[in-house]
């Protein structure tokens, strides 16, 4: 039994083995994406504050704002942060995802808050193999090609588990440890066997949690399992060609003096939290203190008067989208903070070397075998 898992692992990893560094190291340089790209630009999220000054409040940002940016972009959002040294982050309308970092006490603009274009590769790399869906949901071979290495992936950690069970006590001190003065073979060996053993629960769980992004069957069996539908993608409507744009009504203008009270109403709502994002008809609050960073409630609000219409807390949230808020914490390692951040970088980098270790150990195998064949050759002959 133990040599046919032994075959499994290794004739699973040969044709996937590089896919799998590739997405696994990926993975490892995303997981402080955040932490990376603040600490490169902090003036574009962290601004000095003296002792005393309150922030302006959202009109009167929204209408500073407006006096430094081109006339054709239409402020539709404006995020307070609880912490009164993060900057405020304006969203705007047809802005490709870009949002204005600015000083919540001046008005100020820091700049540009843009995708890093490292981290940009490195996600079509861990996602995609740089071959990206044309839409949003959609296939596309690279997101095949990764999804069904993740799947393979998933065999190949329990054949190697399965593999690594020692026979007896002197075995598992050998299978724990890594020997540095018995050769790098030796050496490679402990670490592909060691390493492989304290990363497996991490790679399993990034592996399952992952594969709901690769195959819809697989999603709807994972949220299925925890008792929840999985989410319905709907397309949008097209409009037929004869329709003309007249029929649509024009938006009123937006008062931005509607934000000024609706701030005040959810902040006397909510004494404490991480961040408030206002919108034309609603404002979002992130109540999170745990690990799961996709944690808000919804206030939805009448865009004329600020009056609060509706309150949808997290709580009330379908089971699919917590499912799904849960799985990408499980996958990126933010559930238990910091802490298994890291313990997620570690083993997401182990499990990019291991692939390479196990070729290096296959090589070599095969080398001294062949080796073993032309001295058998050789002694034959003579």
């Amino acid at each position: 039994m133990n040599n046919l898992f032994r075959k499994i692992h290794l004739w699973l990893s040969i044709p996937v083995g590089l896919i799998l560094t590739i997405v696994c190291l990926s993975g490892a340089a995303l997981i402080f994406e955040r932490e990376i790209v603040e600490a490169q630009a902090p003036h574009l999220y962290k601004v000095k504050v003296a002792e005393g000054t309150l922030p302006l409040p959202p009109s009167a940002l929204a209408a500073r704002i407006k006096g430094q940016i081109a006339d054709s972009l239409q402020l539709t959002s404006l995020q307070f942060a609880t912490d009164p040294e993060r900057t405020c982050i304006a969203g705007f309308k047809n802005a490709n995802r870009k949002t204005l970092s600015v000083n919540p006490y001046t008005g100020e603009v820091n700049g540009w808050i843009e995708g890093n274009s490292f981290f940009q590769t490195m996600r079509k790399l861990h996602r995609w193999m740089l071959n990206p869906p044309e839409q949003k949901g959609g296939k596309s071979v690279g997101k095949a090609v990764v999804g069904v290495s993740t799947l393979i992936m998933v065999v190949i950690l329990i054949s190697g588990l399965v593999v690594w069970i020692p026979r007896n006590r002197k075995v598992l001190r050998n299978r724990l440890s890594i020997a540095t003065s018995k050769g790098w073979r030796r050496f490679w060996y402990d670490t592909h066997v060691s390493l492989g053993f304290y990363t497996c629960l991490f790679l399993l769980v990034m592996a399952l949690t992952g594969l709901t992004w690769s195959f819809g069957w697989y999603r709807t069996a994972a949220y299925s399992l925890f008792g929840a539908p999985p989410q319905q993608t709907h397309a949008m409507p097209q409009k037929e060609k004869g329709e003309k744009k007249s029929k649509e009504k024009p938006e009123a203008a937006f008062d931005y003096m509607v934000w000024d009270g609706v701030l005040w109403e959810m902040k006397q709502r909510y004494p404490v939290y991480n961040s408030i994002k206002l919108e034309m008809k609603s404002a979002q609050v992130d109540t999170n203190k745990g690990g799961n960073i996709r944690k808000q409630d919804t206030a939805n609000f009448h865009p004329q008067t600020g009056e609060i219409q509706e309150i949808k807390p997290y709580s009330e949230t379908s089971k699919a989208q917590k499912l799904k808020s849960w799985f990408y914490a499980f996958h990126v390692g933010s559930w238990g903070g910091t802490t298994t951040k890291i313990l997620y970088f570690i083993a997401a980098f182990v499990g990019g070397i291991l692939p390479l270790s196990g070729y290096y150990l296959w090589l070599k195998k095969k080398r001294g075998r062949g080796h073993h064949r032309v001295t058998q050759s050789l002694t034959k002959e003579k």
